[in-house]
């Protein structure tokens, strides 16, 4: 019986590859069958159709695209240089929906585009903050609703802190953070940042060209606050560490009654903490594990993959084309996350808080 979807997955091998496996994925998902693949590398083209059990393979994706007809596309490369314009193309060739690796492109002038292309032709974009889709996510988003930590006061972010610490942490590994603070807390109002290089401030001499594509960037050391509306505030700090690097990543959540501690990924560590002073040391409370079951209870998933992840977003995308509705985690989701980045500099080159959204969508760095 044929597939009721037509997928197809554009990669670039030696610049960004296949992302972290955002093309396999389509493997895993009922009634979709891969008929293609496009990378303008020979023998990672020849890998690829071999791994994807794909009919045609394309040295470019826009012919793919033209003679294909997809339905379904994986914007795979995990480098950004090269997202805005294949999301581009998909929409232009009538493509239904797109998985699109983080973080979505690096201005939000591009993020602006690919925004605009998707609400013009209908074409939905889910992008791969598996985070979202977890179902450990869903308890903890209810417990906070439910007032279990009480009333929401602060939440704490970090990245990982290791030889990217700071500008690239901030974008690699930052927009995760930033997804996540949204998801729980609502839309931010301001941001106001400092960025430092060897513990002076950043200025355009510390710009440099980022790597994987990633666009400018700058700082080793970032602190940055933002504003969720009421009592509610949200951090975020990174710095090249020596010491303890990666251990800390992930988000605090800080109540009047407690608090929870959470990672990232389809199925993060979480826990909570029902101590309003926040110090089970002091107080002898327990720090509680928070299972996709609820609350203590037990944990039926065990698949902590990349690739599981990935397929719960894949999943939704084919419901959302089934229901018309978004992605759990839409492209205008992407483009949020990296507003609050790019916030950071903007507030640093101002010397003050910023409003969100940004007035200016040109990259702050290149008008520091």
């Amino acid at each position: 019986m044929a597939a009721k979807y037509r997928a197809a997955v554009i990669g670039r091998t030696g610049r960004g590859d296949y992302g972290h496996d955002v093309d396999v994925v389509w493997l895993d998902v009922p009634d979709v069958a891969i008929v293609a693949v496009a990378d303008d590398d020979a023998e990672g083209r020849a890998r690829a159709q071999t791994r994807l059990r794909a009919r045609e393979a394309y040295a470019d994706y826009r012919v793919m695209l033209h003679y294909e007809r997809p339905d379904l596309v994986s914007v795979a490369p995990r480098w950004l240089d090269g997202h805005r314009d294949m999301l581009l193309a998909c929409a232009d060739a009538g493509v239904r929906g797109v998985l699109i690796e983080k973080p979505l492109c690096p201005t939000l002038v591009e993020a602006d585009e690919m925004v605009e292309a998707c609400r013009r032709t209908g074409m939905k974009a889910a992008v791969c903050h598996q985070t979202r889709y977890s179902s450990r996510l869903k308890v903890v988003r209810q417990l906070i609703a439910d007032g279990r930590i009480g009333d929401l006061l602060e939440l704490r972010a970090r990245g990982k802190e290791d030889q990217r610490g700071g500008g690239e942490d901030l974008m690699v590994l930052g927009t995760h953070l930033m997804d996540l603070m949204r998801f729980l807390a609502g839309d931010p109002q301001w941001c106001f940042a400092h960025v430092t290089e060897g513990g002076v401030p950043v200025t355009r001499e510390h710009v440099r060209e980022g790597a994987e594509g990633i666009g400018p960037l700058a700082g080793d050391t970032i602190a940055a606050a933002y504003g969720f509306g009421g009592p509610t505030t949200g951090y975020f700090a990174s710095h090249r560490a020596h010491h303890g690097a990666t251990s800390r990543f992930g988000l605090h959540v800080y109540g009047t009654q407690g608090e929870i501690a959470l990672r990232t990924g389809s199925l993060p560590a979480a826990y909570l903490l029902e101590d309003p002073s926040w110090s089970p040391g002091q107080s002898g409370a327990l720090w509680t594990p928070i299972a996709s079951t609820g609350v203590g209870g037990p944990e039926p998933l065990t698949d902590t993959s990349l690739r599981y992840g990935n397929t719960l977003i894949a999943r939704d995308l084919v419901e959302c084309l089934e229901e018309d509705r978004q992605p759990l985690g839409s492209i205008e989701d992407g483009r949020a996350a990296l507003e609050m980045i790019l916030a950071v500099y903007e507030s640093h080159r101002a010397k003050a808080p910023v409003p969100l959204p940004l007035k200016d969508r040109t990259h702050p760095l290149t008008r520091l």
